[in-house]
């Protein structure tokens, strides 16, 4: 889909759910941490004037509404019969509304950046708390140009967390 189709998609969700709408842009930003190469995400920046909606309960809603809006993303492209490499090519969406997802990514950023100096530190691994899969995949973006550190997923469920191990200097 289009980002503009996506733009549409959010506008309509969101009317539907009563909540009125001030602005909605988007734009590509593009991940330099990641070891796969540059991927970018297309982040759409949605202001409304009832944000509480959706960042209440640590953004629970947000989470919830990213979630449905891809898996209505995938449905359409599917019944439109586009291949699957295609769909895979297309870049991942993040939707943010008031500003809430870029406060969280820079304050796992943060987080990140102690645990990991911590790690240098004390040479030895430090476990980050349990976290949701995408603020994993932040952590392990983050640190994966550093060559003195490994970072890893481990536990299971609710439980699983990233660990950063101290590998010294290669």
């Amino acid at each position: 889909m289009e980002n503009k189709e996506i733009e549409n998609l959010i506008k309509e969700l969101l009317e539907k759910i009563t909540i009125p709408i001030n602005q909605i842009s988007f734009v590509e930003k593009s991940n330099t941490h990641n070891s796969v190469g540059n991927s970018k995400t297309t982040w759409f920046n949605v202001e409304v004037n009832q944000p509480h909606y959706f960042i209440g309960r640590d953004g629970e809603a947000l989470f919830a509404f990213n979630h449905l809006v891809r898996k209505i993303i995938e449905a359409k492209t599917t019944t439109n019969n586009i291949d699957k490499q295609t769909i895979e090519k297309t870049s991942p969406i993040l939707i943010d509304i008031n500003g809430f997802q870029q406060k969280r990514v820079e304050n796992i950023h943060a987080i990140a950046h102690m645990m990991a100096e911590r790690a240098r530190y004390f040479k030895s691994n430090i476990e980050v708390d349990p976290m949701p899969a995408f603020e994993r995949r932040i952590i392990h973006e983050f640190l994966s140009e550093a060559q003195d550190l490994k970072t890893e997923s481990t536990g299971e469920g609710y439980s699983r967390r990233v660990v950063i191990k101290y590998i010294g200097v290669i």
